[in-house]
């Protein structure tokens, strides 16, 4: 039997997620509802609260998410702000750090984000439900967003 989705508009998609050790307890949340949800997730560590440096999580998951190996990333740590600038530093990457779901579903809208940076101080398991269900859901708005998201990957040897 398939699982109950309370979100039918979400195709089940290929995720990655990745935490250091203040994010591992919303990880662990966020694997297990994701997982009922029907999607296939890549959980690329941490392990365990042992301290780790973030930058190692949100570069594995950067690499992940560049190769192809999933559509979307998820990263977490105590704020959200160092995990999301150590993704950020891949260029086929755009990590947006949210705090609810309006950000992310115009992260996804307006800036085509493909990973969705939380903060396990910051918000609890709930409102990150909530910001995982609206960056998963909401399309890329398209040509009227395109030329600025194409600027984003550049680097300032491109310019």
């Amino acid at each position: 039997m398939a699982p109950a989705h309370p979100t039918p508009y979400v195709r089940p998609m290929k995720i990655a997620i990745a935490s250091d050790h203040a994010g591992f307890a919303l990880k662990g949340e966020l694997v297990g509802w994701l997982l009922e949800l029907g999607h296939e997730v890549t959980d690329l560590g941490t392990d365990s609260t042992a301290s780790v440096d973030y930058p190692d999580f949100g570069h594995a998951l950067a690499e992940h998410v560049a190769a192809g190996k999933a559509e979307r990333g998820i990263v977490v740590c105590g704020t959200g702000v160092g995990i999301s600038i150590a993704v950020n530093r891949n260029p086929v990457v755009r990590c947006a750090l949210v705090t609810e779901p309006v950000s992310a579903r115009l992260a996804r809208e307006h800036n085509d984000a493909n990973v969705l940076a939380l903060g396990a101080r910051v918000v609890g398991p709930e409102l990150a439900r909530g910001c995982v269900e609206a960056f998963l859901a909401t399309p890329f708005g398209g040509e009227r967003h395109k030329r600025r998201v194409e600027k984003l990957s550049k680097t300032s040897q491109d310019a």
